[in-house]
């Protein structure tokens, strides 16, 4: 199992109190693809942390894995972690729950509404990946509870509450730190596109639409 995809099982075995956001869930799992990427060597950070350089073309034992490092760029100039996160995440939870389908791990059920509202005819099962993900999920994993804390999760399954432990990983903290703006910039669109059209609807009431 990787990162992304015990990510992915988390956000979905965890209670439907909070929803979490297709975009935001997409970003975090191009962060877990990196991060994981990063540990294989098949990727790392430019003297700055800022660009990632690719390792040597190698094969992840994992499908989505080495489509991700077949994606990374691999001429100079490197693309900025930023830039991995915002290209490699569009549309990447759709992409990891198709997955997850065909492999077995899911399973259509209608009248289920999950955390991920998007995902609410789909339904986890027991298998051997969820177990161990719910185990790294209970261990407090310092990388997996940094992602759930980044989207908003990790209160909702873990043993520990408060802060989510630090990771000693200098590439990977920078690959969280992105992930964090990225976040809040995704977040503030979504405001600006609320206000928007809030705006919009007080014009249409005034013109009498």
């Amino acid at each position: 199992m990787t990162t992304a995809r015990d990510l992915l099982i988390v956000t979905m075995d965890a209670e439907p109190s909070r929803l979490v956001e297709r975009g935001d869930l997409s970003l975090a799992l191009a962060g877990a693809e990196l991060i994981d990427l990063l540990a294989a060597q098949e990727a790392g950070l430019d003297g700055s942390g800022e660009h990632i350089l690719p390792g040597p073309a190698g094969a992840p034992d994992d499908p989505l894995l080495r489509q991700a490092a077949a994606a990374l760029v691999r001429e100079a100039p490197y693309e900025s972690i930023g830039d991995w996160l915002w290209r490699r995440g569009r549309d990447l939870s759709a992409v990891y729950l198709s997955a997850l389908e065909a492999d077995g791990q899911l399973v259509r059920q209608r009248n289920r509404h999950w955390k991920v509202f998007w995902t609410r005819e789909l339904v986890l099962v027991d298998t051997d990946a969820r177990r161990h993900a719910a185990y790294r999920h209970r261990s407090d994993e310092p990388v997996l509870a940094a992602l759930t804390e980044a989207i908003g999760i990790r209160d909702q399954g873990g043993d520990g509450i408060g802060e989510a432990p630090e990771v000693s990983d200098d590439a990977v903290a920078r690959v969280l730190a992105a992930l964090d703006d990225a976040l809040a910039e995704l977040a503030a669109e979504r405001q600006r596109r609320d206000r928007r059209r809030d705006a919009a609807a007080v014009d249409n009431v005034r013109r009498g639409y």
